[in-house]
């Protein structure tokens, strides 16, 4: 179906389906006018985060344009599709995120083992504090940034993305790679000590 972009703002769901999956590229940007609000209204609501919805509102169009092979208009609608890889990647975003609350949950408890005593004077805080960014400048220049902006300066991925001018997923791979080896890190020094 070659049709123009006037003409397919007036087709039918299903012969804007049959198009897309012909890879007309005018039938991709019809699929996101029609439902590109409620795919980031259901992320939006899902991940509470705007920013974040608008990261998977546009990894929902590009994966769906990407995998437009595995579309079959005969199997249903493209809006049930596209929906489809929405939860998908709201899902894949919400493990992301639990994933890495953990990362920062493991690294803020790995400290010295207690051994029954809990750490309360200042000094102990103080020699923590050295412990984490010591080991904080053995990691990679790009991760030491990342993190250091997130725990620093309290950015969120997106605007850590912004600022440094690196993609969204390499701000959150050294996020996490980066969190890994100072936990990793951090758990040998506390056996250390």
């Amino acid at each position: 179906m070659a049709a123009s972009v006037s003409r397919v703002t007036s087709v039918s769901d299903e012969h804007l389906g049959l198009g897309f999956a012909d890879g007309d590229e005018a039938c991709l940007n019809e699929a996101y006018r029609r439902w590109g609000a409620l795919v980031f209204t259901v992320a939006a609501r899902r991940l509470g985060d705007a920013e974040e919805a608008k990261d998977v509102t546009q990894q929902v169009f590009v994966g769906a344009w990407r995998g437009r092979a595995g579309y079959d208009p005969r199997r249903g609608s493209l809006k049930t599709w596209i929906m489809g890889i929405t939860h998908k990647k709201v899902a894949d975003a919400l493990t992301r995120r639990s994933r890495q609350v953990r990362d920062v949950e493991a690294v803020a408890v790995v400290t010295v083992p207690d051994h029954g005593q809990r750490q309360t004077s200042p000094s102990d805080s103080v020699v923590d504090y050295v412990l984490v960014s010591d080991e904080l400048e053995r990691l990679s220049e790009e991760q030491q940034t990342v993190l250091r902006l997130a725990f620093y300066e309290d950015l969120t991925q997106t605007q850590i993305a912004e600022r440094t001018g690196l993609p969204l997923g390499t701000v959150k791979t050294h996020t996490r790679r980066g969190l890994m080896r100072l936990k990793k890190r951090l758990e040998v020094d506390g056996e250390a000590r």
